[in-house]
């Protein structure tokens, strides 16, 4: 497995970024969310109550609006619209763009972020009909095939990247939870000669990792355990764990679970790897960060998490971080140690 010759960030960025638009659609439209912060300036509480919506995807467009520069949050904790979003956003103003707008209002993205600002529920992933969302389609071959394709390609140019990025030198066994195809751990396996891996899926996701392993020629060094990672007992005698792209699919009492399931399973100084897109601690930014985002908000039961959010969940668990480096498509990967 070798890394792209060109950077591929032009390529995917456009994809993560799709329900951005609808988003901003969304908030200027149907909420004319500007004027209102405008003309009361609130905390991430008070705005849910006075647009009648939930703190997680609210909080993502926040984030969202933030990393584009439209709001700030004082120290106090309380957002308000910026200069540029008063020239452009709020009503009243001599270049209100807010109409501009207006003919995008019936989309059906716009629609379905509407729609999971108000119950938190996330909409059908595109073209998986009859199915509830994301998690829910995971359950059918079909879907769970196509999904895991295009997670592989992704993954094809980020694990070459993550297997550069940490030393796995003193690892014996190396546990990929959620590991999808198996394309990170066998990343793993190809630049540590001396290491095994376990890849734990739910099914149909296991079958899949198996023949991805298999097609490797690494079934004798990379072996598939079929468990739900959040009941199953998880496999033993590992030293490292790995969460590749897992944790933004999941929201935050799912994470402090997985979180605290690995504490439970590594032994003193092992060793927890978070691979994924990563907020600043302050939640301005990234920009692709804050729009990709949207699109977890609006398809998962979560949303891109910030650096100061999964230290404080490490700190809670017993972990320590040791090293944060950056891989490739704007993800970075987190070592942590258990203390």
């Amino acid at each position: 497995m070798r890394s792209p010759t060109h950077d591929p960030s032009a390529i995917y960025r456009p994809r993560d970024c799709l329900a951005a638009v609808d988003c901003l659609c969304a908030a200027i439209v149907h909420l004319d969310f500007f004027t209102r912060l405008n003309r009361e300036p609130g905390n991430l509480a008070a705005i849910c109550q006075s647009l009648g919506t939930m703190p997680r995807p609210t909080d993502v467009m926040l984030t969202l609006f933030a990393a584009n520069g439209w709001i700030a949050c004082a120290p106090d904790g309380q957002f308000h619209a910026t200069d540029h979003a008063r020239e452009f956003l709020v009503k009243g103003s001599p270049f209100d763009a807010r109409s501009y707008y207006a003919s995008m209002a019936d989309r059906p993205g716009v629609a379905d972020f509407l729609q999971v600002l108000r119950t938190d529920k996330p909409a059908n992933w595109p073209g998986a009909d009859g199915e509830a969302d994301w998690h829910a389609s995971m359950r059918t071959e079909a879907f769970a095939e196509s999904f895991t394709a295009a997670m592989d390609c992704r993954g094809r140019v980020m694990a070459p990247a993550l297997a550069i990025a940490i030393d796995l030198q003193d690892v014996r066994m190396l546990l990929d939870v959620g590991g999808g195809s198996g394309v990170y751990a066998i990343a793993c396996a190809e630049a540590y000669p001396h290491m095994q891996a376990i890849v734990m899926e739910s099914p149909p996701v296991d079958a899949i990792a198996r023949r991805t392993i298999q097609a490797a020629t690494l079934a004798n060094r990379v072996g598939v355990v079929a468990a739900d990672m959040f009941t199953a007992a998880w496999p033993t005698g590992c030293d490292a764990h790995l969460f590749s792209n897992v944790l933004h699919d999941w929201d935050e009492p799912d994470c402090r679970r997985l979180i605290a399931a690995s504490a439970a399973a590594l032994p003193h100084g092992g060793r927890l790897l978070i691979h994924d897109m990563l907020l600043n601690d302050d939640k301005t930014g990234p920009l692709w960060a804050a729009e990709y985002s949207v699109l977890l908000a609006t398809v998962t039961q979560g949303r891109i998490y910030s650096t100061a959010e999964i230290r404080g969940w490490l700190a809670t668990a017993g972990f320590r971080i040791v090293k944060h480096e950056p891989t490739a498509l704007s993800r970075s990967v987190i070592e942590a140690r258990r203390c």
